[in-house]
């Protein structure tokens, strides 16, 4: 029996990188897959791969910024598969500039993506979760639910150039601690996983105008040489982490075994050095 048989999981920013691995985990314990992400090509993608190697999965395409899209994203959950088990909050991207550059569109795009997006997406699970609890504990029956939030070590000990994203990152942890105390009730998990150096396209190494495209507009990412050169020195494993690696962190929140651990953040970081 698979561990996560019968479970549904809702994971957004699940089309590509770090997010696309956490999928491959999920779906191959056996979970029911509800994958966003902000285009169709990849969420279409990564559903398709779900459903062809015999497992469920539907996408749910869109910007988790929108105020409409945590209704968009419960409904298609509950239309689809009748439940949520699983939600790993993992959207988002990196707009970064030292603090006295950093203008107030850049600060709010860093806040709404990573905090209040999150914010939005649990607000509206709610209501679901206190009704479903209600018929279960009626039914005499214990479920746990998991929610995994994600943040990084900019958001655990800050990060030059990053103040705003630093700044959303480390709220993510203060809402998680809370929401952990608030749906202890609700039988419901909620965690927080923090990533440091992974392999994908926000770290890459900057070769001209390296940037991704957010709703028309172009935000640059990536890393000089000598800053991943330099990073390397501070992991205590001498690598680069493998998104695949990062995805292993956030499924250990997503199994049974933590059943009884919650308002914990877990560093997927290689041991870097503080």
């Amino acid at each position: 029996m698979s561990l996560l048989s019968g479970k549904v999981a809702v994971v957004t920013g699940g089309g590509r990188g770090i997010g696309l691995s956490l999928v491959r985990l999920l779906a191959a314990q056996g979970a029911r897959l509800v994958i966003n992400d902000l285009d169709a090509e990849p969420a279409e993608a990564a559903a398709q791969a779900v459903r062809e190697a015999g497992g469920e999965a539907a996408a749910c395409v869109g910007n988790v910024t929108h105020a409409d899209f945590p209704k968009r994203l419960l409904d298609t959950a509950l239309q689809q598969f009748g439940d949520v088990h699983i939600l790993v909050n993992n959207a988002g991207y990196v707009w970064n500039s030292p603090l006295h550059k950093t203008t107030d569109e850049q600060w709010d795009a860093m806040q709404d993506v990573h905090l209040k997006a999150q914010f939005r997406i649990l607000r509206e699970l709610h209501p679901f979760l206190r009704e479903r609890v209600r018929q279960e504990t009626a039914a005499g029956v214990r479920v746990m639910r998991k929610v995994v939030n994600i943040s990084s070590v900019a958001g655990t000990q800050g990060m030059v150039g990053a103040a705003s994203y630093c700044a959303a990152k480390a709220g993510v942890l203060g809402m998680t601690r809370a929401l952990a105390k608030e749906w202890g009730k609700l039988n419901v998990n909620v965690n927080a996983v923090a990533f440091g150096f992974i392999d994908t396209r926000l770290t890459q190494e900057i070769k001209g105008e390296t940037a991704v495209p957010v709703e028309g507009k172009m935000y640059r990412v990536g890393l000089l040489r000598e800053q991943r050169d330099e990073m390397l020195h501070l992991i205590a494993l001498g690598r680069i982490g493998r998104p695949e690696e990062a995805a292993g962190g956030v499924m250990l929140f997503c199994l049974p075994y933590s059943d009884y651990v919650s308002g914990q953040t877990l560093e997927v970081d290689g041991g870097l050095m503080h």
